[in-house]
C-alpha cells in the first residue's frame, strides 16, 4: 500500500512539472524566447526616446549669421553633406548666452558640442553665403565637410527587412510545431507519421484482454516468438515470416489483437492507418512508405502494423474514380517494392488489418509479401463466453448472473457488439437507479441494440395497431410452424427505431443452410404480408424490409448458390471483387430474364406456403394477434399454449428452458410495469 501511494506521488510530481503546478516551478518559470523579443524591443524605444530627447537643438541660418556669427560665439561649422544640414559648435565660453534657447535640455547637451543644427537647400549657395561672411568677420571660423549614418537611419533601412524575416521564421517555427498549418514540419510533409511503441512505451493491453479468437492469437503469438527466438528458426534452415494480414468483419477485433501485439512484444511496433499515407501532395505516399520501412530497418528485428491497409491496397486500375488515383497506385507501388523488392528488409514483419480482402490488389497478397493470411471472424457461443467475460470485468452484476445465458442469446454479435450490449445495459441499470446489473438489463439492452429504442409515445391509430398486430402474429405463426425456421424469442408492437413492430428469433449457429432452411426463412419473412392478405384482404406498405430482405435471399439462392431449376449449378458470385466496377454482366440477357422468371416463381411459391400455413391456422392467428394488441409484447410459451410445441430441430434442452425462464420474468416484470 505504501509502494503505491509512493508511485501515485511521484506520478503526482511528475504532472505537477509538467504543467508547471508544484511550488518549485512556479518560483522559476519556464524560458520563453518571447521575453528576449520583448526585451530587444524595449531597449531600441528606449534609446530613441533617450537620444531622441538629446543633441542639438535647431535654429536658422538667419539666426546663426546676424547672432552667433556676429557676436564671435561659433567655434566651428560641420556640413553635413548627405542630410542637407549644418551643425553648429559654440564656444565654451559663450554656452551661457545660449542656455534659454538650449531650454531645460542644455545640461545634457555635451560642451564640446553641436549645439544648434540648421538646414539648407542647396550646397552651393551656402558656401557662397559663407565665403561672403568670413570676409567681413577678421576671425577664421572652421568648417567640415562630412556624410553621416545615424543608428536611427539604419534601424529604418534595416527594420522593414528583418521585421520580414522575423514573421517567416516565426511562421515556419509554428508549422514546425503543428500549429494552424497542421502537424509536422512543411519539410517533414513526406515523413512517417507512425506511433513507435517499443519497452519503454507504457502498452496496457495484451492477450488477457483479447478473448476468442484462439487461432489467431496462436498465429499472432508466433510471429512475436519469430522476432524474439528467431535462432530456433533458422537454425533449421526456415525464414522468418515477412508479412501477416488480419481479414475479417468488422468489430471482430483485429485492431485489438494488434494492440495486443505491441504489449506483449518485447520489440519495437510501428502502428498507423492506411489513411496516413496519404496527402494533398504529389509523392506524399511513397516518400512516407520509404520513411517507415527506413526507420524500421534502423530499429530491427520490429514489427510494423497497418489498419485499414484497403486505403492503399486496393486493385490497381479498378478503381471508379477514373484518373483519380494515380497517387495511391504510387503508395501501392513503393509499398510493394519495400515489402519485397531489392533492397533486404530482415527482421522487419509487416501485420495489416482490413475487412475488404476481395478488393486488395492479388501482387499485395501473394507469397513473400503477406506469408500469411489470418481470418478472424464473427465468435461462436463459447468465444462470446469468453468475450462477455473480459467486458464484464468493470460492471457490478448481481449475484448469480448466468453468463452462458447472455452468450447464447447473443448469435452473429461480434466483439464491439458484445462490450455495446455490456455498457448499455449498465447505463440502463443506472437510469432505473439500480445498485447492480440484473439480467433483465442486458435483455433489455440487446433488443435495444437490435431493434432500436422504444417508442412508446409514438401516436399509432386503432387500426394500424391492428394491422401490425397481425402482421408480426403471421410472422410469428409462420415461423413456429415451419420446421425449419428459425425458433421465435418475442414478439412486440411497441415501435423501435424505424420499425412499428419487431419480432426477434434465435438462429441455429450453423455452417452450411439446406434449400429447406432458407424456404422456411422466406416463407417466415412473406408472413407478414400474407397474414394482412388473409385477415383483411389488402396490403400495406408494412412489409418492405420483409420483400427487400426476401429479395436479396432469392437472388442468391439462384444467382449465387446455384439452386435454380432453370440456371442449374451455375454461381456468378465474384469472390475477388476484380468486377465490382464492371459495367456489364458475368451472364446473357437471356440467362437474366430466367433468372427473374426463377426468383419470381420462388417467392410466389414461398408466399403462397405462408398463405396456406396461415389460413389452415387462422383460428390460432387471431388469438395470437389479440394477445398481442392486448400485452404489446408476447413470448414463445404463449406460442405452446396456443399452437403446441414446435417441431423443433436439433436443440439444447437445458437452453429452451433457460429461455422460457428469462421470458416468464419479463413477462411479469412487464405485467408489474403495466398495473403500476
Amino acid at each position: 500500500m505504501a509502494e503505491k501511494e509512493v508511485k501515485q506521488d511521484k506520478s503526482k510530481d511528475k504532472n505537477d512539472s509538467i504543467f508547471g503546478g508544484n511550488a518549485s516551478s512556479s518560483k522559476t518559470p519556464k524560458f520563453n524566447v518571447y521575453w528576449v523579443y520583448i526585451v530587444i524591443i524595449g531597449a531600441i524605444i528606449l534609446l530613441n526616446f533617450y537620444y531622441g530627447g538629446q543633441g542639438p537643438k535647431e535654429t536658422n541660418w538667419q539666426e546663426v549669421k546676424t547672432q552667433m556669427l556676429a557676436n564671435g560665439d561659433v567655434e566651428k561649422l560641420r556640413v553635413v553633406k548627405n542630410k542637407g544640414k549644418v551643425e553648429v559648435f559654440l564656444k565654451q565660453s559663450s554656452l551661457s548666452k545660449y542656455a534659454e534657447k538650449l531650454g531645460k535640455g542644455a545640461s545634457s547637451v555635451p560642451k564640446t558640442g553641436p549645439h544648434f543644427f540648421f538646414t539648407i537647400g542647396s550646397l552651393e549657395n551656402f558656401e557662397k553665403q559663407f565665403e561672403e561672411i568670413q570676409t567681413k568677420y577678421p576671425e577664421e571660423i572652421k568648417i567640415k565637410y562630412e556624410e553621416e549614418t545615424s543608428f536611427s537611419d539604419l534601424f529604418g533601412w534595416l527594420f522593414f527587412p528583418l521585421l520580414l524575416i522575423g514573421v517567416w521564421i516565426f511562421i515556419f517555427r509554428r508549422m514546425s510545431k503543428g500549429g494552424a498549418g497542421g502537424p509536422g514540419n512543411i519539410f517533414n510533409v513526406g515523413k512517417s507519421k507512425a506511433q513507435l511503441f517499443d519497452k519503454e512505451t507504457n502498452t496496457k493491453t495484451d492477450f488477457k484482454d483479447v478473448a476468442g479468437l484462439e487461432e489467431a492469437k496462436v498465429e499472432v503469438m508466433e510471429i512475436v516468438d519469430f522476432l524474439k527466438n528467431s535462432k530456433k528458426y533458422t537454425d533449421l534452415g526456415g525464414k522468418i515470416p515477412k508479412g501477416a494480414l488480419l481479414v475479417g468483419p468488422p468489430g471482430t477485433g483485429k485492431t485489438l489483437l494488434a494492440k495486443a501485439v505491441a504489449g506483449e512484444a518485447n520489440v519495437p511496433f510501428f502502428s498507423m492507418s492506411g489513411s496516413d499515407f496519404v496527402e494533398m501532395f504529389v509523392g506524399v505516399g511513397a516518400s512516407r512508405v520509404r520513411d517507415l520501412f527506413k526507420q524500421a530497418k534502423e530499429k530491427a528485428p520490429c514489427i510494423i502494423f497497418i489498419d485499414e491497409i484497403d486505403a492503399i491496397g486496393r486493385a490497381r486500375g479498378k478503381n471508379a474514380n477514373f484518373g483519380g488515383n494515380d497517387e495511391r497506385e504510387n503508395t501501392l507501388n513503393q509499398l510493394l517494392t519495400e515489402m519485397d523488392g531489392f533492397g533486404s528488409n530482415q527482421g522487419v514483419i509487416i501485420l495489416a488489418a482490413t475487412n475488404r480482402a476481395d478488393i486488395l490488389d492479388r501482387a499485395l497478397l501473394r507469397a513473400g509479401r503477406f506469408d500469411r493470411q489470418i481470418h478472424v471472424e464473427l465468435p461462436d457461443s463459447k468465444e462470446r463466453l469468453e468475450i462477455f467475460k473480459v467486458h464484464l470485468r468493470p460492471l457490478k452484476l448481481e449475484e448469480g448472473l448466468d453468463i452462458t445465458f447472455l452468450a447464447k442469446q447473443t448469435p452473429g454479435f461480434s466483439g464491439a457488439d458484445i462490450a455495446n450490449v455490456c455498457n448499455e445495459s449498465a447505463l440502463i441499470a443506472a437510469r432505473k437507479n439500480k445498485v447492480t446489473v440484473e439480467k433483465q438489463d442486458f435483455l433489455d439492452a440487446i433488443d435495444r441494440i437490435i431493434g432500436g429504442l422504444e417508442k412508446k409515445n409514438k401516436i399509432i391509430s386503432l387500426d394500424e395497431k391492428k394491422t401490425i398486430a397481425y402482421h408480426e402474429a403471421g410472422h410469428a405463426t409462420v415461423s413456429w410452424l415451419l420446421e425449419h425456421a428459425n425458433p421465435l424469442l418475442k414478439v412486440s408492437i411497441i415501435p423501435r427505431g424505424r420499425s412499428l413492430g419487431a419480432a426477434w428469433y434465435l438462429p441455429e449457429e450453423r455452417q452450411i443452410t439446406t434449400t429447406e432452411q432458407l424456404f422456411d426463412e422466406m416463407c417466415s419473412a412473406l408472413g407478414g404480408r400474407a397474414s394482412e392478405e388473409v385477415t383483411f384482404n389488402r396490403i400495406s406498405t408494412g412489409a418492405l424490409n420483409d420483400l427487400e430482405k426476401v429479395s436479396k435471399q432469392a437472388y442468391a439462392m439462384i444467382a449465387y448458390f446455384g439452386m435454380g431449376k432453370t440456371t442449374g449449378n451455375v454461381s456468378f458470385y465474384d469472390s475477388s471483387g476484380q468486377s465490382e466496377f464492371s459495367f456489364g454482366k458475368p451472364y446473357s440477357e437471356k440467362t437474366a430474364e430466367s433468372i427473374d422468371k426463377e426468383v419470381k416463381e420462388l417467392i410466389d411459391k414461398a408466399y403462397n406456403h405462408a398463405k396456406a400455413v396461415l389460413t389452415e391456422n387462422k383460428e390460432g392467428l387471431t388469438k395470437l394477434a389479440e394477445l398481442l394488441l392486448e400485452r404489446e409484447v408476447i413470448f414463445s410459451e404463449d406460442l405452446v399454449t396456443i399452437f403446441g410445441p414446435r417441431k423443433s430441430i436439433s436443440r439444447e434442452e437445458e437452453f429452451e428452458k433457460e429461455i422460457l425462464q428469462a421470458q416468464k420474468e419479463q413477462n411479469g416484470k412487464a405485467e408489474e410495469l403495466e398495473t403500476k
